[in-house]
């Protein structure tokens, strides 16, 4: 896991929830160890990408 996704460097909230949406659809939603770990990464990285630009939250998915 890269220190990039840790710190949510450069990576908007669009790209970073993109990221965590096809990691969960690969794992087919039972992550191991190592994805775990990615996934607490992610979310961290969207968290901090929300709160320094709440306008760059993605839309809800059109189906």
């Amino acid at each position: 896991m890269s220190a990039t996704y840790a710190h949510g460097a450069d990576r908007s909230a669009h790209e970073l929830n993109e990221r965590i949406r096809c990691l969960m659809l690969r794992s087919g939603g039972r992550l191991t160890a190592d994805q775990r770990r990615e996934y607490e990464a992610l979310v961290a990285a969207w968290a901090t990408a929300v709160r320094a630009h709440p306008s760059g939250v993605c839309p809800p998915a059109v189906r």
